[in-house]
């Protein structure tokens, strides 16, 4: 099958579009022929070797953490699919990714694609909706009425917590760039701050969540915007334990597990139209190194999706 690996870790020249064998299928796997997958930050910063002391992988490596596509095959234990289902999934980590025709995952950690979005459109949500769900939800435990910062609301994660904070009944305030204001305003954002322009400590108080998608000085200046036993939650890295017990906030970082009965509700908030898909670039498998180039900007908007095949 045609899939792009690395063989080291390094920059955009080290991803190679090539030939490599099928995965082989475990009993409780299912192969996935992959219609489309999409981009993620953690993609390049696994490629450089940012990531090598948290995983250990064997080269040559398959990147790549979403997928949609039709089941082409089962394994001997599988009971939820069957052979001609459009699934989509966020697979194990561990294991090849899906910048490739064709991914074995678990049947636990796949669901049925939303019959309202397309391929492209399905691929762009497994990693960011995961996410923002175990962030909001199992972390945050986002309630009605709490008002919640969304930093980067422009950004693939970013763009789907504000959806899914607002279907929760949350009051949200994002920050992004000037250019992406009317955007976030059409996800629901009740409050976008312009970072170019002002300053969100000097606009916000008294939050009950802050959602930290960036780290840094981002992250530092955010707990003053938090009231006491608010909670700070990050994709970026540990947040100051220190300075969390000083602000007498909850604070914690969180690495997505993927889970096929999560994404399932996900899918159906979809079809229900609570939360619309966000892709912002597509383009072919074959074009992974000017994909990761506009990932590394940290200006994309919504997600860059790549068709396979």
């Amino acid at each position: 099958m045609k899939a792009v690996i690395i063989e080291n870790y390094g920059g955009i020249d080290e991803l190679k579009y090539t030939e490599i064998d099928e995965p082989n299928l475990k009993d409780n796997d299912v192969l996935i022929e992959i219609a489309a997958t999409s981009v993620n930050p953690v993609d390049w910063k696994i490629r450089e070797g940012y990531l090598k002391g948290m995983l250990d992988y064997n080269f040559p490596l398959t990147l790549g953490l979403d997928a949609a596509g039709t089941i082409k095959e089962v394994g001997k234990k599988v009971t939820k699919f069957r052979v001609g289902d459009k699934v989509f999934t966020r697979p194990d980590i561990t294991r090849n990714g899906t910048y490739a025709e064709y991914v074995a995952v678990d049947e636990n950690l796949v669901a049925k694609k939303p019959e309202n979005l397309s391929f492209e459109e399905a691929a762009s949500i497994p990693l960011v909706g995961l996410t923002s769900w175990q962030c909001l939800d199992d972390f945050a435990d986002i309630k009605q009425d709490d008002k919640v910062l969304i930093h980067a609301g422009s950004g693939g994660v970013g763009s789907f917590a504000i959806q899914l904070a607002k279907s929760l009944g949350a009051w949200v305030a994002t920050t992004c760039s000037t250019k992406n204001v009317e955007f976030v305003k059409s996800l629901g954002a009740d409050k976008v701050i312009d970072y170019r322009n002002e300053d969100f400590t000097q606009v916000l108080a008294d939050m009950d969540i802050v959602f930290d998608t960036l780290g840094g000085d981002i992250r530092t200046q955010s707990y003053d915007v938090l009231k006491e036993e608010g909670v700070l939650v990050s994709i970026a890295s540990q947040p100051d334990q220190e300075l969390a017990q000083t602000k007498k906030v909850k604070a914690g970082y969180v690495f997505l597990e993927p889970d096929g009965e999560q994404l399932a509700k996900i899918g159906e908030m979809t079809e229900q139209g609570k939360i619309r898909a966000n892709v912002g670039t597509v383009m072919k498998l074959e074009e992974i190194q000017e994909a990761h180039r506009l990932s590394e900007t940290h200006h994309a908007k919504g997600k860059i999706v790549l068709r396979v095949g």
